[in-house]
């Protein structure tokens, strides 16, 4: 199996609605950072990528058909020569908005990682070190970052392979690029910051 499907969009842009529409147009499974949690073997992969090991996308990308969210994202430039077929989704949201979301979330919950954590340590270099330079507090830094990691993916990216898509565009858009039916159901809405906090609360 090999990926037909691959997200470069940051996370909190989508990317877990995101996911679950794929899987329900037939891309399924596909992989999420929520899919990494509590899989050390897994875990391990993705911090040698992010030390800049040579990554083992076989092993890591074994059973998925698609792949979205971070770790994922952090790679989609090597990955367009990994997976030449594979077509890309640049999910995207309002830079404001985006880091309101991330700071509430996946930032916040950062502060209470143990820097041992296996897990805690791949999110810590792949993320705050490698994403963002050690700084996911200041605003005005991680919006330009945001906005430069956007703007790249359209630039280098063939027109022929890359979706630019928001949650918002719903189903259409989404099906035409991937050249699916579309489901007689609402697109998906998931993993509101309110969810994300009961999640973590949980």
């Amino acid at each position: 199996m090999t990926l037909k499907v691959i997200g470069a969009g940051f996370g909190r842009t989508g990317t877990l609605s995101l996911k679950f529409a794929l899987e329900k147009l037939g891309f399924n499974p596909c992989h999420h950072m929520m899919e990494v949690f509590g899989k050390p073997d897994h875990i391990a992969l993705w911090q040698e990528a992010a030390e800049g090991k040579p990554a083992n996308w076989e092993a890591i990308f074994d059973g998925y058909e698609a792949a979205v969210d971070w770790p994922v994202c952090a790679f989609w430039e090597e990955l367009m020569d990994v997976y030449p077929d594979a077509k890309f989704i640049l999910s995207k949201r309002d830079a404001e908005k985006w880091f309101a979301s991330a700071s509430n979330t996946i930032f916040k919950s950062m502060a209470g990682f143990d820097s041992e954590d296996p897990h805690g340590k791949m999110i810590q270099t792949l993320i705050v070190d490698n994403t963002f330079g050690g700084d996911v507090t200041n605003a005005e830094h991680a919006k330009a970052i945001f906005d430069a990691h956007n703007a790249e993916v359209q630039e280098k990216m063939p027109a022929d392979r890359l979706l630019v898509f928001e949650a918002v565009d719903g189903w259409q858009p989404l099906c035409e690029f991937l050249g699916v039916p579309v489901p007689d159901e609402p697109y998906p809405q998931t993993n509101s910051t309110d969810d994300f906090q009961k999640r973590m609360n949980r």
